[in-house]
């Protein structure tokens, strides 16, 4: 009996202890929980401080940010920008960044075929886990980062052989397996990397110029993928998910009668819900919205017998078989119970987001129609383009400067003055952008709209492209809320509504803006507001995607750094970005380079603490806008831009007025005639030179 006793008191003590040792453990785990959340905070506050000194530096005459925005980046390197000449004034001007447009052919994709490499159980673990903690590698789908890992090639490099060299063009992402490497920029030791880390991820995004030396320590193993088997990678899988969802869709009898653009956004809105044996799937006399398409595994569907009430099997499903249809119909109670035999994976949408769609699809075709029909260019202006040529014109001043283009001011008499875009051939052709700037022509001479700058007619000559533009003098808003700090709710939203306007006029043609930012909306004479510079704009049509990285790094839409293909829903998510940056001087998403800044971003928007000077209906409208799921954000639903005016930050908002010019300006630039370029920043006289002809031939239709 005692002996018993014992024993009972041994465990009873033995069951304490482990019951403390469990709270201990769980304590642990909240607080590291606490501390990462902390540090996430911390790095997101760090991005607004660093955006916040930049402007203020701006303010600062001879103050050079230009180092400070290149801090070293031990994992990648950011895109290789124009020293600023002494003469110039300092800028915080944020560069664009293109991708080359990919060669890969989309509907060859499945064609293709990828490179694997043997590895042992030990290495592909090793890569796989490094892949897993990456702060952007994680964020890719599960077999996506499997096929990554398989394709990667085994590269061995002596102690004191460079791996990476600061300044040199990048294309690959590295796993170190063995040995140690050091970090270093301008000579000076950042860090050193050891064994299961990756780096240099950025130059699987787009080509970009390193901007540190990495060198091999000690004798070292590594794994590495380049960027185009890494964006074939990810644009295959993508597609041939895509691909399936439709096939699934299109054997459904009720989405039979759908057009393949609808069919095509249905597909992107399906999620993929994941079932054990057993598991009830719906239950039979429940309420429920949603539909399901069995995409693989087998169900059982079930019915109550009366008066016993028991179930009995009516019939096996599999895959490519639906249940719950009548769901989307309205009809909310469940006639049948429905349980997963194995493992079961189900394509799933509710009727909400399902109404929403196709309704919004609808509603776009409509609204193409009447802009198509009440628009028209008049036809005597453009006659009178037609006979305008260059020695019509004189020079009056530059209005601005791109990475590889100027803009000059144009009289061509007392009374009227143009705009000139003024592109040089030779580095077109050199950074593969040619297909971006036909794009351009295309799309800036199709679309009619007062709240996007009118292109009148182009140029071309051995040297240089010419864009003849409709000429704005009220200055750019960057400037003015760069001068400012940041806007109120009326400013903010009288601007916000002006790139509404030209945003729906670009999407109801099937056009993607894809650098919506303060730097590329420009101010007339009247003080409203114009988007500019359509470099980065395609037409892909209306359920399409593509897939080339474009884009500024703050503005820049989840899918675009995730290479999954991306729609006018990208310009939803910029916009939201746009509101943020317009009240409150710097946007939501920013770090010391681009990578960070990426990063960031893929933690989303509900990560980022907001000002308090952003009222709750303006916050409303800015998370809604930049939700993940594209098919979730406001702009990409029901009635396209037109559920962004309904919104209740926009209440009382004088549409109409906007549209027939009529309505108050919040800022009224002061424009003395048509040559005053007052509203500009002085730029220096281009003493670069002439660049070296290029006749080959691939701008013949300017």
């Amino acid at each position: 009996m005692a002996a018993t006793k014992r024993g009972g008191g041994m465990l009873r003590d033995l069951q304490v202890a482990l019951q403390r040792k469990i709270e201990e453990l769980t304590e642990r785990d909240a607080l590291i929980e606490e501390l990462e959340s902390e540090l996430d905070a911390k790095d997101l506050l760090i991005g607004h401080l660093r955006a916040e000194l930049d402007r203020h530096r701006s303010l600062m005459p001879g103050t050079d940010d230009t180092a400070a925005a290149q801090t070293p980046d031990a994992a990648g390197g950011a895109p290789a920008m124009p020293a600023p000449s002494l003469d110039e004034p300092q800028r915080t001007k944020r560069q664009a960044i293109s991708a080359e447009p990919s060669a890969l052919d989309p509907a060859r994709l499945t064609d293709v075929t990828l490179t694997s490499y043997c590895k042992s159980k030990e290495s592909s673990e090793l890569i796989q886990r490094a892949l897993m903690d990456n702060d952007f590698m994680k964020h890719l789908e599960h077999g996506q980062i499997l096929t990554i890992l398989d394709c990667m090639r085994p590269t061995s490099l002596d102690k004191g052989c460079c791996v990476i060299q600061e300044g040199d063009d990048g294309s690959s992402v590295f796993v170190l397996e063995e040995g140690m490497v050091e970090v270093s920029k301008e000579g000076k030791k950042l860090c050193t990397i050891g064994p299961g880390k990756v780096f240099g991820e950025l130059a699987i995004l787009y080509n970009c110029t390193r901007t540190a030396t990495v060198t091999a320590l000690t004798d070292i193993k590594l794994w590495a993928i380049d960027r185009q088997g890494f964006q074939t990678i990810m644009m295959r899988t993508g597609l041939i998910k895509h691909s399936q969802y439709t096939d699934f869709l299109r054997s459904v009898p009720s989405f039979q009668a759908l057009p393949e653009d609808v069919l095509s956004k249905l597909a992107d809105v399906l999620e993929e819900t994941h079932y054990s044996n057993g598991d009830y799937i719906i239950r039979q006399g429940a309420t429920g919205d949603t539909f399901f398409i069995i995409s693989e595994g087998q169900v059982t569907v079930w019915q109550q017998t009366a008066p016993s009430g028991q179930q009995v099997p009516v019939k096996t499903l599999s895959k490519g078989d639906w249940f719950g249809e009548q769901a989307l119909k309205g009809e909310d109670v469940r006639t049948a119970s429905v349980t997963a035999e194995g493992a079961v994976t189900c394509l799933v949408v509710d009727r909400e987001s399902f109404k929403q769609l196709i309704g919004g699809l609808e509603e776009v075709d409509r609204q193409q129609g009447d802009d198509e029909h009440v628009k028209a260019k008049c036809p005597a202006e453009d006659d009178f383009f037609s006979g305008v040529t260059l020695d019509d014109l004189a020079v009056v001043c530059t209005l601005g400067m791109g990475g590889f283009s100027r803009v000059e001011l144009l009289k061509r008499d007392a009374g009227r003055s143009f705009a000139l875009k003024v592109l040089k051939k030779r580095h077109i052709l050199d950074t593969r952008q040619q297909e971006h700037i036909l794009s351009e022509r295309r799309i800036m001479m199709e679309v009619n709209s007062p709240f996007i700058i009118r292109l009148y007619r182009t140029f071309r000559d051995p040297k240089y492209l010419y864009m003849l533009l409709e000429v704005c003098l009220g200055g750019e808003l960057w400037t003015l809320l760069r001068d400012r700090g940041s806007f109120d709710d009326g400013t903010t939203r009288f601007y916000t509504a002006c790139v509404i306007e030209a945003l729906a006029e670009l999407h109801c043609k099937g056009i993607i803006y894809r650098d919506l930012k303060p730097e590329n909306i420009i101010l007339d004479h009247r003080g409203y507001a114009k988007l500019v510079d359509f470099g980065f704009a395609k037409k892909v049509g209306l359920g399409k995607k593509t897939w080339t990285f474009c884009g500024t790094p703050e503005y820049v839409a989840p899918e675009i750094i995730l290479n999954k293909g991306h729609d006018s829903s990208a310009d939803c998510w910029s916009l939201g970005i746009l509101v943020f940056e317009l009240l409150s001087g710097s946007p939501p998403f920013s770090g010391s380079d681009p990578m960070k800044t990426y990063n960031i971003i893929l933690r989303g928007i509900d990560m980022v603490e907001f000002p308090k000077k952003i009222t709750k209906s303006a916050a409303n409208l800015i998370k809604r806008l930049c939700r993940d799921n594209p098919s979730e954000r406001l702009g990409n639903q029901k009635n396209g831009v037109k559920d962004i005016q309904k919104h209740k930050w926009f209440e009382g908002f004088n549409w109409d007025g906007l549209r027939q010019g009529t309505l108050d300006c919040p800022f009224m630039p002061r424009v003395d005639g048509p040559l005053d370029n007052s509203n500009f920043d002085d730029f220096p006289l281009d003493t670069e030179g002439p660049p070296p002809d290029d006749e080959s031939g691939w701008d013949l239709e300017f």
